[in-house]
């Protein structure tokens, strides 16, 4: 398979997956303050959403690619 051709399955399914899940979240542990044997973290999460035109973008780019990934000239 051509890396075109695999670059275009992965932004198809990364747009998919933007489409269906809207975002993604994770969790940032933080190290405030370290006194003696006493430590304090924070823990912190975070969200980041994915547009949809963003998400749409990626599937139409992926479709592309892998229509015409696979020409020659």
């Amino acid at each position: 398979m051509k890396p075109i051709k695999i670059i275009g399955v992965v932004l198809i399914l990364a747009g998919f997956f933007g489409l269906i899940s809207g975002g993604f979240s994770f969790t940032e542990e933080t190290h405030d303050a370290k006194v003696g044997p006493v430590e304090i973290s924070v823990k912190e999460k975070n969200c980041v959403s994915v547009p949809v035109w963003a998400s749409a973008g990626d599937v139409a780019a992926g479709g592309a690619m892998l229509l015409l990934g696979g020409r020659s000239r």
